[in-house]
């Protein structure tokens, strides 16, 4: 048996800040359940890495593996990791609309902030699970990119810095089935000072 040979090291869920607590329109208790949804994914992610650490690499095959199976619910839990580091860092705040570098990006690329809103509003309405702003490096613009599953439908060489969480979980203690009020309470919510903090530190070019 040959197993990978790689570091499977453990990493904790980031903790949750005071503010998301005290959401305007998201309840405290959506937010603390939503975060229970985070942490499971930081342990699945641990586990699978730990189990991909013993695996059989011989046996692999492409209608069935354990390594094909456990790699491809890797990149749904890392997904869900991710997308939802984003989304809870980029919360707490009084939303608005976005001023500084990532305000004048939005208006550069969408035309106007409320075309930027009109159009991601929308896109989180088409959306199963995700929909993000991302800055994409080849295109050099940003894009607000559709997703459905937590690893559905990354593009490559794309930095999202706007992550909007359209899952029924994110929503339904609050909302009902009203996700386009959920959408505006999102954008109420929003914090651009984190927003341009990541536009600052990957170095998002202005022109």
């Amino acid at each position: 048996m040959t197993a990978l040979a790689f570091n499977s090291e453990q990493i904790a869920a980031k903790e949750l800040k005071p503010a998301l607590l005290e959401l305007d329109g998201i309840s405290r208790e959506t937010v603390e359940a939503h975060y229970k949804l985070y942490q499971g994914y930081v342990n699945k992610r641990n586990e699978i890495l730990g189990k991909l650490a013993e695996v059989d690499l011989t046996t692999a095959n492409q209608v069935y593996s354990d390594v094909r199976a456990l790699k491809v619910d890797l990149t749904f839990a890392i997904g869900g990791i991710k997308n939802h580091e984003i989304y809870f860092e980029h919360l707490g705040a009084h939303g608005g609309d976005p001023d500084g570098a990532v305000g004048d990006l939005i208006k550069r690329d969408f035309g106007s902030v409320d075309a930027w809103r009109e159009d991601l509003r929308a896109t989180g309405m088409g959306a199963r699970g995700w929909a993000w702003t991302a800055y994409d490096w080849d295109e050099r613009r940003l894009f607000n990119y559709i997703g459905d599953a937590q690893n559905t439908f990354p593009v490559w060489n794309a930095t999202p810095l706007v992550a909007l969480d359209v899952y029924e979980h994110a929503y339904f203690l609050d909302f009902q089935t009203d996700r386009a009020s959920y959408i505006e309470a999102f954008f109420h919510n929003l914090d651009w000072n984190v927003v341009n903090g990541w536009v600052n530190a990957y170095g998002i070019p202005m022109r």
